[in-house]
């Protein structure tokens, strides 16, 4: 079946011009449904059907350079995925995605956005078998790898469409150009301006969450002109398998060579990512992980624009509530949810040593920390509840941190074992809550570096004051995705947002209802700011699209 313009535009460009209004107001909305039952009564069966039907079988793609076939996913879950994919020979693969750039180029901004968002579409109606794959890779819940693995990753994607259009159209396509010389005639130019973009974007796709990390980076890139390599983590293929396999059967169906987007599937222990970041026909590369990787790509892949997202401490100050259980039980989810193995999950609790006002009066630091372990122990004392909230633990090396964590100082609340009936091999723990003294400034204390996993840490502090100073410190050496605060005094909350704002933090005041500070949703939150060592981008603004492509002048004499 042929995509026609004609039939992409009657598709797709009233979502294209509603996602342009939403970047622009920053209001709530979005086209793909967060609830399961809006797929269809029979799409639940149906994507685990085809779930099932993709483990044990070779992934064909039909992508050029495939020179044997790997795999060896195993889900958190304790199943084996048993799927191989093509392995492919970058020294054949990559000129192969660069013969269609012209015909991309071509295109233009609108075509291409609205090919992209065909591309999300599909996703979109699979999102039942999406979240089965982000799930047995990520080791997130159901719902949580349903949401942020379907919608809210696929929102992202559009999201990046979305800018990607609006920075390339700033520029019109052609002027005519006169410059009056008095009694001599003008001077007569004919000028056209192309969008054109840098060459192949290689997306280094991260474990934890494959297509919420992975789609801005893709789209963007694919949507300001470039060929993208996608390249997974070991432990997350298929998320992205299936991306680049839709995106290959759109291209084609709009008659654009599908090798613009290929899978770039590892060998165990073969660490690619290095060997192809370094390549000259990689000009664009967007990766999520760990800090030292990201600063090696930043220093190293100096002919590419590097997007990073790497590690961050992650705080909260607490210096008064009027809504005392309102506040810990805000917290107790967001130390929670996902067993803490979000990049955007709070680390540091800094609470005074005198402790904190209430609406009930002055709590003093050891109960609120005894308080915040009861919110957490309820919200998980249900197992069934705490399985859907957790998920399983992504990796050994999560689990590793968890059973140290009791090593770092005197443990608040502990961490326990729960099964999970349906997967009796997943890793199921409660998250972790260590008390530490941040009175004294000590650049080597544990506090001060990402401990990725459900381990938070309940810093005692001299003042609001000190709060304030450790919290400027950690977000400058370190980095951070998210601070979060809670206060009842206008000159605190002043003070910690003129400390965000100094140092590029995003910031979440007082959140006691169903919103948490490790949540962030397309077309109005940034995630990350680009301006602190968390992260040199954020998902997603102008600065994110803006450097994947250059304007082409070309003039001719009128």
């Amino acid at each position: 079946m042929q995509l026609t313009e004609t039939r992409l535009t009657e598709s797709h460009r009233p979502t294209l011009d509603q996602a342009l209004e939403a970047i622009r107001t920053r209001a709530y909305w979005s086209p793909h449904p967060e609830h399961p039952k809006a797929y269809g009564e029979s799409a639940p069966a149906d994507g685990l059907a085809a779930f099932e039907a993709l483990r044990s079988t070779r992934f064909e793609l039909d992508q050029p350079g495939t020179d044997g076939w790997t795999g060896g996913e195993v889900s958190p879950y304790g199943i084996e995925l048993g799927i191989e994919y093509p392995h492919a020979d970058p020294e054949v693969l990559l000129p192969a995605m660069r013969a269609g750039t012209a015909a991309w180029r071509e295109a233009g901004p609108k075509l291409r956005a609205l090919v992209c968002l065909e591309i999300l579409a599909r996703i979109s109606a699979r999102t039942h078998e999406f979240a089965q794959a982000v799930m047995h890779t990520s080791g997130q819940a159901f719902m949580m790898a349903f949401q942020a693995g379907g919608p809210h990753a696929q929102d992202r994607g559009l999201e990046a469409v979305a800018h990607a259009y609006a920075e390339q159209t700033r520029v019109p396509e052609a002027a005519d150009w006169s410059k009056p010389q008095g009694k001599r005639d003008p001077l007569k130019l004919r000028k056209s301006f192309t969008a054109a973009g840098r060459g192949v974007a290689l997306v280094i796709g991260c474990n934890t969450f494959p297509t919420w990390n992975g789609y801005p980076g893709l789209f963007a890139s694919l949507a300001t002109g470039n060929p993208v390599l996608v390249k997974p983590h070991p432990r997350a293929v298929l998320p992205l398998a299936l991306t680049v396999r839709t995106a290959r059967e759109v291209l084609a169906e709009a008659g654009f060579d599908p090798n613009l987007v290929c899978l770039a599937a590892e060998r165990p222990g073969e660490g690619i990512a290095k060997a192809l970041a370094l390549r000259p026909e990689i000009k664009i590369i967007d990766y999520t992980g760990s800090t030292a990787f990201g600063e090696w790509l930043e220093a190293n892949a100096r002919q590419a624009q590097v997007y990073t997202e790497k590690a961050g401490v992650n705080t909260v100050v607490i210096d008064s509530t009027d809504d005392y259980r309102g506040m810990l039980s805000n917290l107790a989810f967001s130390l929670s949810l996902y067993s803490g193995q979000m990049c955007t999950t709070p680390q540091n609790l800094l609470i005074p040593r005198d402790g904190i006002a209430t609406e009930a009066g002055p709590v003093p630091y050891d109960r609120v920390v005894a308080d915040l372990a009861a919110a957490v122990g309820g919200l998980l004392g249900d197992d069934s509840r705490a399985n859907a909230l957790l998920g399983a633990l992504v990796n050994p090396e999560v689990r590793s941190r968890l059973e140290g964590a009791s090593e770092l100082g005197e443990v608040a609340l502990s961490s326990r074992e729960i099964a999970n009936p349906e997967f009796p091999d997943a890793v199921v723990r409660t998250p972790v809550i260590v008390k530490l003294d941040g009175g004294k400034a000590d650049p080597d204390a544990v506090y001060l570096s990402e401990c990725f996993g459900p381990v938070s840490f309940a810093v005692v502090v001299d003042s609001t004051a000190g709060a304030l100073e450790l919290l400027r410190r950690t977000i400058r050496d370190k980095g951070a995705m998210t601070v979060g605060a809670y206060t009842t005094s206008p000159e605190v909350e002043r003070a910690v947002e003129e400390v965000c704002l100094e140092e590029s933090a995003q910031l979440s005041l007082n959140l006691t209802g169903g919103v948490y500070v490790n949540q962030t949703a397309a077309f109005s939150d940034f995630h990350g700011s680009g301006g602190n060592p968390a992260a040199n981008a954020a998902l997603c603004d102008g600065a994110f699209v803006a450097g994947r492509f250059r304007v082409i002048e070309v003039r001719r004499q009128a």
